[in-house]
């Protein structure tokens, strides 16, 4: 979504250069089947014609505590309500005890689990279904990103602007110390603070508010920090992005650059998805969603009601 911007921007002001770049840049992205296998009598129907929902997936295949194979480690639901004037991100914990519906394979599933467990399942497909059967938001398109990607993306950009609130030391080596307040951080050093959790007493949930910094500051880095008129950083910023990236079939890099060329780390929001907080089935640690809280939550997402999404975030 930053690669977008950063492009939509430059072509603010030379809009034909911009397309033709940004096309060789779609011809570099990765696509994958999002929805093969996904039952369409199954799926939430459209409500809101001309918003859009993007379900973002990160997998830190560097993690330093990545001990198991297919799973993802971070679900957004990006919604882009009909104005595109913002987007509202909602961060869903990757231990959300839900249903996952059963894989392609008879396999998996058909049960309640984790909801990461359902890329380890049913790949993109079945995640596709878990996300949209737990929220009844009908998905558009499918992005997976490696968040380890996101190193050279801010190492591209000159590094990024973080405010910590608490002094605390990285349990990964070469554990690093970050001191409270603001301060400029490189690749390595935001791709290591966006990981650690288990140093705060809401764990993953501190994890969250971290990467959900680091996504704000790259966007914000993006559009003020020069890399516009610098046709090497520029070059170097998108095509970190777009080695990091694989989206569906049918989205449009040049079409939601476009669309999203007004929008600014201001006018993002982030939302953590409804929960109750966390507990243990049997020897599992997870966390419970807020059927109540989740319903009219996720209503008011179908229905593109942007201030009620925002209002929630507070």
């Amino acid at each position: 979504m930053v690669a977008l911007l950063a492009l939509a921007l430059l072509g603010a002001g030379g809009v034909g250069a911009a397309a033709l770049y940004l096309r060789s840049v779609d011809n570099d992205v990765e696509r994958v089947d999002a929805f093969t296998g996904v039952p369409t009598q199954d799926r939430p129907p459209v409500v809101a014609r001309d918003a859009m929902n993007i379900m973002i997936l990160g997998s830190d295949s560097r993690d330093p505590e990545r001990t198991e194979g297919s799973r993802t480690d971070t679900i957004i639901l990006a919604h882009l309500p009909k104005d595109r004037k913002s987007a509202q991100l909602v961060s869903i914990p990757r231990d959300t005890w839900v249903r996952v519906p059963r894989s392609a394979d008879g396999r998996h599933g058909g049960r309640t689990a984790k909801i990461n467990a359902a890329y380890a399942w049913g790949g993109i497909p079945l995640m596709v279904q878990t996300v949209e059967e737990f929220t009844r938001v009908h998905v558009d398109h499918v992005a997976v990103v490696d968040f380890a990607g996101f190193q050279e993306i801010i190492d591209a950009l000159g590094g990024v602007d973080i405010t910590v609130d608490h002094r605390f030391t990285s349990i990964h080596p070469p554990l690093r110390t970050f001191p409270a307040g603001r301060q400029t951080m490189d690749g390595a050093t935001a791709l290591d603070y966006s990981r650690q959790r288990k140093q705060f007493p809401d764990g993953d949930f501190a994890r969250i508010r971290h990467q959900q910094q680091v996504i704000r500051a790259i966007l914000d880095k993006a559009a003020t920090g020069g890399i516009l008129t610098s046709p090497g950083k520029l070059n170097d910023f998108v095509r970190a992005a777009s080695s990091s990236v694989s989206v569906d079939r049918e989205m449009s890099l040049l079409d939601l650059a476009t669309e999203l060329r007004g929008l600014r780390g201001g006018n993002l929001t982030f939302v953590t998805s409804p929960s109750r907080g966390t507990g243990r089935v049997g020897s599992e640690s997870v966390v419970f969603a807020d059927e109540q809280k989740s319903e009219a939550f996720y209503d008011a997402v179908r229905r593109d009601a942007t201030a009620e999404i925002v209002r929630a975030a507070r």
